[in-house]
């Protein structure tokens, strides 16, 4: 799998993705396209409509014409690469796929999404496979439509890139500099053994242990002799934090017993650690909690690094202030540079 594969897949649902119409779902439902876990089968699972498969399946054409299932991403941005997965699909997978993209203002309709350019070109797949393609298109989409040729079953569809948040819904509000929905990402990491660190600054509350981040247990020394573990986040734009919120939500036996937060001014090197200034001392934690710290010293920040003592686990990481205005000008920068005329 390609390096475009760690980046967020902005369609997931979890993250607000949506299969919002398909021409033809007769075997398996189009919702399965977006699901966060991975496929699975069980054999001789048999419906009224036949084996049961965990993904999109559309009935055997019998004329001319091919299938397709259209997905609103659940974080607008440019798309860097596409996963069409069609684990499972032996005998029923389609020939060829093809994916194509748009992008809307506001709330349209299915019927009302026009404007479509082809990202992905229509290329062969096989059965039982995932289908890496890479995307060079630099633009700021809202929609994707998987086209398939003729028919059969997709398990997943995977849109990995960039978040390109609409700066205009910032305007006079404090914001969480660290959501990926607002275009926050982590930069860097200690351990990711169990799970995603990406998860942190995942949309909405974690519904369960698995949707935070946990480490290993930590038995050695880091490159700066730290003996914990940690995770930096490149912040939306560079701002000021006015108050902290650290998680550990459904994290009981395996939650940090203390954390602590650190800065990086804009335009400082990550790699000097004499660069980064406290913004929470250690402090303790409890487990299955959510902690909320106002910040007594802020100062402005492009980065934060979470240090958690001495490993485990935490659900959600929010860092709630207000943008600079470079940071709000290097937003819209980034809206100017991948949006263009939008047609609905």
């Amino acid at each position: 799998m390609t390096d475009f594969t760690r980046l967020p897949d902005l369609a997931v649902r979890p993250l607000g993705g949506s299969v919002v119409a398909a021409s033809d779902e007769f075997f398996a439902e189009k919702e399965n396209l977006i699901n966060p876990d991975p496929p699975v089968f069980v054999p001789r699972t048999f419906g009224a409509k036949g084996q049961v498969y965990d993904g999109w399946e559309t009935r055997r054409r019998r004329e001319p014409g091919h299938d397709w299932a259209v997905v609103r991403l659940g974080l607008p941005g440019v798309i860097r690469g596409v996963v069409v997965d069609t684990a499972h699909f032996t005998g029923n997978f389609p020939a060829h796929a093809a994916v194509e993209a748009c992008a809307a203002d506001g709330y349209p309709t299915p019927e009302e999404l026009t404007g479509w350019v082809e990202i992905v070109p229509r290329a062969p797949l096989s059965g039982d496979a995932a289908h890496a393609f890479p995307v060079t298109d630099g633009r700021r989409f809202t929609h994707v439509r998987l086209v398939i040729h003729p028919d059969g079953g997709v398990a997943r569809l995977r849109v990995h890139g960039e978040v390109v948040p609409d700066p205009r819904l910032w305007a006079g509000l404090p914001i969480d500099l660290a959501a990926l929905e607002n275009g926050a990402v982590v930069a860097d990491c200690s351990n990711r053994f169990y799970s995603s660190p990406a998860n942190l600054i995942s949309p909405g509350l974690a519904r369960v242990m698995g949707e935070g981040w946990e480490t290993a247990r930590r038995r050695f020394t880091g490159a700066w002799g730290e003996s914990n573990d940690w995770v930096t986040v490149r912040l939306a734009g560079a701002g000021t934090v006015r108050l902290a919120e650290l998680d550990t939500t459904h994290f009981r036996g395996n939650a940090p017993g203390a954390a602590a937060l650190r800065g990086l001014p804009p335009g400082a090197d990550p790699a000097d650690a004499g660069a980064w200034f406290a913004l929470l001392p250690r402090t303790r934690l409890q487990p299955d909690t959510r902690h909320r710290f106002v910040l007594a010293d802020p100062r402005p920040a492009e980065q934060v690094r979470l240090d958690v003592f001495p490993d485990g686990g935490m659900a959600r990481l929010r860092l709630f202030g207000e943008l600079a205005p470079a940071g709000l000008a290097a937003a819209e920068r980034r809206w100017a540079e991948t949006t263009g005329p939008y047609t609905v």
